[in-house]
């Protein structure tokens, strides 16, 4: 066994401990430590493919089998008995965790473009993040609702620092669609149900406001299709947005799934040719070069919010906080299909 796949792990999983669920969720940060210093468990790992070794998989498939841990020795001996159930759910299963609390840090950019929109999401889940007028932010000084309540909306609470243009009124979204490899349903329970797993333990807010989006998601029935990013289901989606309005194609926490850079570069590349308006919300080692160019580093686990590549904002992964950059002059519209 390579030796140095097995530190690269366990590097893997002390840094989620430390950089995503510290301060987050206690009961995760301990068990993903756990994990990281465990050979056996490393090696249970070491038996999937590279893709579904992710401590979101990992806890999220224990949790839907055996419920919540009590603690690290429960959790291994419970795994280490279980490994081929474990394994199971790991390889059919992906981390879909679908955040709808990340509008919150949508919002202010949607806001600021020609309206009305027509979005694409790609790597669209559940479409939650399809909805961003259906939900209702709180900015501190400012508190948007929506126009339409049907059922409660979730309300995002959101820090912004004092230069972000927190938007008064809500984005005019025509129509939506939605690019996924697995797309799920939110009316479907079972679906539902995974969703809610992927919250992590002691996340009870953010639980609930989950459960309130799945509602109001699983009336609405955003569309998405299922397909590839770099396919052709994509521009498909793009010549169906009606060309009277603004087409804004836009992702968070999707391209780290694309290991390969010239991948996401050329998929960079082609958005550019097919939207006037392209919105990438994404870990900085994503876009090296944008990242080089974003004032500040963002504290430790932001993500770079950018658009048409330039920088703008660093985000919390959660949509619980914005740290506005700027909105350079440069940033105008592609030439992409719905120009003009």
């Amino acid at each position: 066994m390579d030796e140095q796949i097995i530190a690269n792990l366990a590097t893997r999983y002390t840094r989620f401990a430390e950089m995503e669920v510290h301060g987050r969720s206690p009961s995760y940060e301990a068990l993903a430590r756990g994990v990281a210093g465990d050979r056996e468990v490393l090696s249970f790992l070491m038996t999937l493919p590279k893709d579904k070794r992710q401590p979101n998989l990992l806890l999220a498939a224990m949790r839907h089998l055996f419920g919540t841990s009590l603690d690290w020795d429960h959790f291994r001996r419970t795994l280490l008995i279980n490994p081929d159930p474990v394994r199971s759910v790991m390889l059919t299963r992906s981390t879909q965790t679908n955040e709808p609390a990340r509008c919150a840090t949508l919002l202010p950019v949607l806001a600021r473009l020609p309206q009305p929109l027509a979005l694409i999401e790609v790597g669209a889940s559940a479409g939650l993040c399809l909805l961003p007028d259906f939900y209702g932010y709180d900015y501190a000084r400012t508190q948007i609702r929506p126009a339409t309540i049907e059922t409660e909306p979730p309300v995002f609470t959101c820090r912004v620092s004092e230069t972000t243009p927190v938007p008064t009124a809500m984005p005019e979204i025509v129509w939506r669609a939605g690019l996924d490899l697995n797309p799920l349903d939110a009316a479907d329970p079972a679906q539902a149900e995974w969703l809610k797993t992927l919250v992590w333990t002691e996340q009870t807010a953010r639980l609930a406001q989950l459960r309130a989006a799945l509602k109001i998601a699983a009336v609405r029935k955003p569309r998405v299709m299922k397909g590839d990013l770099l396919g052709d289901r994509l521009q498909q989606l793009c010549r169906e947005a009606p060309k009277s309005a603004t087409l804004v194609i836009f992702h968070t926490a999707v391209l780290a799934y694309v290991a390969d850079q010239a991948k996401r570069q050329a998929f960079a590349d082609q958005v550019m040719l097919l939207c006037q308006y392209w919105v990438s919300n994404e870990a900085p080692s994503v876009f090296p070069e944008a990242a080089s160019r974003a004032r500040g580093r963002g504290a430790p686990g932001r993500f770079l919010l950018c658009v048409n590549g330039a920088p703008v904002a660093w985000t919390d992964p959660h949509g619980v906080a914005l740290e506005w950059i700027a909105w350079p002059d440069r940033i105008t519209a592609n030439q992409g299909p719905n120009a003009g």
